[in-house]
């Protein structure tokens, strides 16, 4: 279909939806509501550009990739940069994440099957595309059973050949010709290049949603975790991963047994301030608990002795009491005697020449 016959406005739509895609990958809170309202909103766009592209016809199963135009080919990638932004979704709980992963996978085949239908998927990924349609669940970019060297060189070859992509792209976007709109063989090879990269990416993509899926189903249900939406409060410790001390205390049964002996593991810091700023500590999975918390949590075991620390008072001796005088008239004579044998600093020969 030639440029004249594009709607007017099916470039500035599409435009619209890339530019709100950009800022989501820049966006510095993804869980706040207007990062969400903001997918949205460019999913909603990104849809209305595959109705007017349906609409006008724009890709026909009869043409080869030489009869598109050069305007029209940037519009090849719009199902692919909808299912990017599909995955960025905020989600509440691990049925969610199921359903979005779910519409980005419809929207990855529906760029893949466009693509192929256009001679677009060369080697390797042809034969990625072959095992996808065999086993879409069981899809991975390296074979599953593969050992770990063959893993790690799968990993390389694949951010090679990413970045491979990316400097040729970037190389001819530098090109005068290219930015000038002034060499149409220029800009349609930067275009047929970006197509190349978007079908490597959904290939990376799939590969890893294949990954994800298997652990969602594994998780607890929604209604276990708090919203993606809401900050974390003392409110809701029993649905942190890392929950404190008390809160596993008080369900689980007392932290020391009476002789002291630890009764569950844990882990403990300077103070409640410590134990706040720990939280996000890589490996921190272990109840914490301050200083503090521990004294309290001793104090109630009955581990703390209260009172003061005042010297014991001196026995009193009851005068009628022989045996009893006796025995401290002999302790004290004792005393004396051990005193004048043994003289003050008379132990000391560290300092003695």
């Amino acid at each position: 279909m030639a440029p004249s016959d594009e709607p007017q406005s099916l470039r500035a739509v599409f435009e619209d939806a890339e530019a709100k895609r950009h800022a989501l990958e820049t966006s510095p809170d993804a869980t706040s509501p207007a990062y969400a309202a903001a997918v949205d909103a460019a999913l909603a766009l990104y849809g209305r550009v595959l109705e007017q592209i349906s609409a006008v016809a724009l890709f026909s199963p009869n043409e080869g990739v030489e009869d598109l135009a050069t305007g029209s080919l940037p519009y090849l990638l719009t199902s692919f940069h909808a299912a990017e932004v599909v995955q960025r979704t905020p989600f509440t709980g691990p049925a969610q994440r199921v359903l979005t992963l779910r519409r980005a996978r419809a929207a990855y085949e529906r760029f893949l099957g466009l693509v192929d239908a256009y001679g677009l998927v060369a080697p390797p990924y042809d034969a990625l595309l072959e095992q996808y349609r065999a086993d879409a669940g069981g899809f991975a970019v390296v074979p599953p059973g593969s050992d770990a060297a063959a893993r790690r060189d799968g990993k390389i070859a694949g951010f090679r050949a990413e970045k491979a992509l990316r400097d040729r792209i970037a190389y001819l976007k530098a090109n005068p010709g290219y930015a000038g709109r002034g060499d149409d063989e220029i800009v349609r090879e930067v275009h047929l290049l970006s197509v190349a990269h978007g079908i490597h990416a959904t290939f990376q993509a799939l590969d890893s949603l294949n990954r994800e899926l298997p652990l969602l189903a594994q998780a607890p249900s929604s209604n276990d975790h708090p919203s993606a939406h809401s900050s974390t409060t003392a409110d809701d410790a029993d649905t942190r991963l890392d929950q404190p001390l008390r809160a596993a205390t008080s369900r689980d049964g007392p932290l020391l047994s009476q002789t002291g002996r630890p009764l569950q593991p844990f882990t403990l810091v300077g103070s409640r301030a410590d134990r706040a700023r720990g939280v996000f500590r890589p490996g921190h999975n272990l109840p914490t608990m301050s200083i503090d918390e521990y004294l309290e949590e001793e104090r109630r075991r009955g581990g703390i002795l209260e009172g003061g620390t005042d010297p014991p008072s001196k026995v009193v001796v009851d005068d009628d009491d022989m045996d009893a005088v006796d025995r401290e008239t002999y302790k004290a004579r004792d005393w004396d005697d051990f005193k004048d044998e043994n003289p003050r600093g008379s132990g000391n020969t560290l300092n003695m020449g």
